[in-house]
């Protein structure tokens, strides 16, 4: 009969691969994964367009944690002991294969996210570990504290907060089933839904040293008066994309939307900023430059010199910048050019205005929707809270924490798996301990 008993709640990619790497480091402990739906490994399913985004292929940690908005210095010790490459070496020591894209993001050679799923659930059960779907934990309660805590206490704002350490002989996990078990040790790999349901024993306010108010990040901006949503679909390559009155600025490609805007500047500025716009309930201007290459004389030159040489060829079809035919048709339309019209013939106040659309294009954003149903937070458990080469609670020992549910949170491009790769690994090996 095994000695000790391994909690894990969370049956996503940090869950799984704490508890596999807690099998592998404590072959006689008994592991049990508890998931409240009815399936386990969701979010991996849906990643990447249902391809699973595994990691990304940056090798060096110094330039890894650099895509880690929130948790950049935390998470660079822990990749000394897991980073991209163990990732990569791990899946293919267990058979599956990454393939490298033009943009650094690795997926398995099969497109298809059931191949992580079938590699994880089927090395969990070769090592033992069980999985019990339909069975979310309602409340976790140490168990027989040293005349701290009774054991009808449940883990309360005041006991989390408190400098004291608690000692006690494990854990109670009262189930959504109905039942009571027991655990020796507990790692919380919940993930990060900011609804309070997912943090229902943690209090979900700034004023406790465990946690961090959890807010979206990684999501796409509705833009409901753009004059550009007939152009969805349309994408340009590089645009440099901020906050009006804000020093926040990202660039890369940008793609139109029936609802506003997405793309991986649109995801980055939604990760960088994430608190700041939630502060703003997501109702700000965002100011796009359509040609980040020059500054604003540049531009004016670059237009001039181009009017210059083609006076005779239509001003809607013909653009010096190389930006999609349909959207410089709308951005010559709408600055003033009359359809069929010549360079030559352009007045200067629409040349003006298209200037103006093409370094300062504003747009009122009102609102966000989650991209590719691949939900991200900013927030979560407090990194201070734990001690940064376990991830066990400073406060509760046996309690550790991996993935998402930590205050640590990347851009999109296999870098918030990489997060659930590593912490798991580093609390799973230590959770016997």
């Amino acid at each position: 009969m095994p000695s000790l008993h391994i909690a894990v709640i969370g049956g996503g990619a940090a869950g799984f691969f704490g508890a596999i790497t807690a099998a592998e480091t404590f072959p006689k402990a008994r592991v049990t994964i508890y998931e409240k739906n009815r399936t386990v490994l969701n979010k991996v399913r849906v990643s990447g367009g249902g391809r699973c985004n595994v990691t990304h292929a940056c090798f060096d940690n110094r330039l890894l944690i650099k895509h880690y908005p929130r948790g950049e210095r935390w998470l660079r010790p822990l990749l000394n002991e897991f980073d991209a490459a163990a990732t990569v070496r791990w899946f293919e020591q267990h058979s599956v294969r990454l393939k490298t894209e033009a943009d650094g993001r690795m997926f398995p050679e099969s497109n298809s996210s059931e191949t992580i799923i079938t590699c994880l659930e089927r090395t969990a059960r070769q090592l033992g570990v069980e999985v019990r779907t339909s069975c979310g934990v309602a409340r976790l309660e140490p168990n027989a504290p040293d005349n701290v805590m009774s054991p009808e206490s449940p883990l309360s704002p005041e006991s989390l907060s408190s400098p004291e350490v608690h000692t006690q002989t494990g854990w109670r996990l009262h189930l959504l089933t109905g039942e009571t078990v027991t655990a020796d040790r507990v790692l919380l790999a919940t993930g990060g839904n900011p609804q309070r349901t997912g943090y229902a024993w943690l209090p979900p306010a700034l004023d406790t040293d465990g946690l961090v108010s959890p807010v979206p990040s990684l999501f796409t901006l509705n833009v409901p008066d753009s004059p550009l949503l007939p152009l969805a679909g349309v994408a340009v390559t590089d645009a440099a994309v901020s906050v009006a009155g804000s020093k926040q600025v990202q660039r890369g490609p940008v793609l139109l939307t029936h609802w506003g805007f997405s793309g991986p500047a649109i995801l980055r500025l939604s990760a960088w900023a994430a608190r700041d716009l939630a502060d703003l309930n997501y109702r700000f201007m965002l100011r796009i430059r359509w040609v980040p290459t020059l500054n604003d004389e540049q531009a004016r030159n670059a237009l001039q010199t181009f009017r210059l040489g083609n006076g005779k060829k239509q001003v809607t079809s013909q653009n010096p910048f190389g930006l999609p035919a349909r959207l410089w048709e709308a951005f010559a339309l709408n600055a003033g050019a009359a359809p069929g019209q010549r360079w030559a013939d352009l007045p200067a106040k629409a040349q003006n205005k298209l200037l103006d659309t093409l370094t300062n294009n504003q747009f009122q954003v009102s609102g966000k929707t989650t991209f590719k149903e691949e939900f991200v937070t900013c927030g979560g458990i407090a990194l201070g809270s734990l001690d940064p080469r376990t991830l066990e609670s400073q406060q509760h020992p046996g309690l550790f924490f991996a993935g998402e549910v930590l205050d640590v949170d990347g851009i999109t491009g296999g870098f918030n798996f990489q997060n659930a790769w590593t912490t798991g690994f580093v609390a799973g090996k230590n959770l016997g301990n």
